[in-house]
């Protein structure tokens, strides 16, 4: 299976000259992380002579240091350095899952024209760490192609019930907002045709800046200690989800600072966090742990997918059930902050499965 990869490049110009400058954040993360270029140079596949001599030259370029060093002490990125880092973290966690979105609608435009043609399935899903596992997963296998597009929560099933997609991410918050949830979903599903894939759990809450200066322990501290906020965008589930919880605690939108602030994906909205642009935000907990954030939890949500009952019996969809229930997937998720791999690969018919929704709320 062709797979292609689309990077982002950070290439800075100067207006009236022809300089321009390349920048590998990657090697600033590194020394930010580790405190050491040696670290860095390795990371990056270069020479330790030839990471200090990109940094003389970024350095020179923007006429401000990047790095410090002081003996016996390592190195540290300077304020401007930091600045640099985080605001790559956030433009990368922003376009990663456009830009992969973007690279599999090449490879669909372009297969037709190949004389490999191994199985393909379509998967619409709300983006989400463990659906980036599965795909790591499904690209090992030979033979087989994914085509994983991210779309928001009720698209997806949308996109199943139209024939755009072969399985659908759905998720569903336990607790009292369930039955919200089942309701928004029953829409769009057919009890004859479509069946349930159970998938993983995964924890919801604040993500916060470590050590919690703000002391927010739940949403009522977020709105009376006025904690700047980012937001997901309106058509996310988790954006629908956070709306869902301040309704159920009766606290305005308006009490929210930020609240109209908004970014893309998990981690985007942690990057935000990290980088002090917001005191917190609302999202997975493997997304807050990635970016060194304190997580206070709200609610378990469950993540399953869905498909039609005879796409089950196709020879891509039989391999997709074996690695969801295989010992290395499990662990491979149960190493992921906050997720759980729960009866993962257990198909269900859609009554069923809604019956023990309800019961498990």
């Amino acid at each position: 299976m062709l797979h292609i990869e689309i990077e982002t490049v950070w290439r800075f110009h100067r207006e009236g000259s022809p300089q321009t400058a390349v920048v590998i954040l990657g090697i600033l993360n590194e020394i930010r992380k580790t405190g050491k270029i040696s670290s860095a140079a390795t990371d990056a596949h270069l020479s330790y002579r030839h990471v200090w001599n990109l940094i003389d030259q970024w350095s020179e370029f923007f006429g401000v240091p990047l790095v410090e060093t002081q003996r016996g002490k390592g190195s540290k990125l300077t304020p401007f350095g930091e600045k640099l880092v985080w605001a790559g973290e956030r433009m990368q966690a922003r376009l990663g899952p456009q830009l992969e979105n973007l690279a599999q609608e090449l490879v669909t435009e372009i297969k037709p024209f190949l004389h490999q043609r191994p199985s393909v399935i379509r998967v619409h899903a709300s983006h989400g760490f463990a659906v980036s596992k599965l795909r790591e997963f499904l690209d090992r296998e030979p033979g087989m192609g994914v085509d994983l597009r991210y779309v928001s929560n009720q698209n997806s099933l949308v996109s199943l019930a139209q024939g755009a997609c072969d399985l659908s991410g759905v998720h569903l918050p336990h607790g009292e907002l369930r039955a919200q949830g089942i309701k928004a979903c029953r829409e769009w599903l057919d009890p004859r045709e479509d069946r349930v894939i159970s998938f993983v759990t995964r924890e919801m809450g604040l993500m916060v800046k470590r050590g919690n200066p703000l002391k927010i322990s739940s949403l009522k501290d977020l709105a009376d200690r006025r904690a700047r906020f980012v937001n997901r965008d309106h058509d996310s589930g988790t954006r629908q989800l956070f709306d869902q919880l301040l309704a159920l605690h009766r606290i305005p939108e308006g009490r929210i600072n930020g609240a109209q602030q908004m970014e893309f994906t998990h981690a985007a909205v942690a990057a935000y966090v990290a980088s002090g642009m917001a005191d917190a935000s609302f999202g997975v907990e493997a997304a807050a742990r990635q970016f060194g954030l304190d997580f206070i939890r709200l609610l378990t949500e469950d993540y399953f997918f869905v498909c039609k009952r005879a796409f089950l019996e196709t020879e891509p969809m039989r391999r997709v059930l074996e690695i969801m229930k295989s010992v290395d997937f499990h662990k491979a998720i149960d190493a992921l902050p906050g997720y759980v791999a729960s009866e993962t690969g257990k198909v269900s018919g859609v009554k069923d499965f809604l019956e023990r929704m309800h019961s498990d709320r």
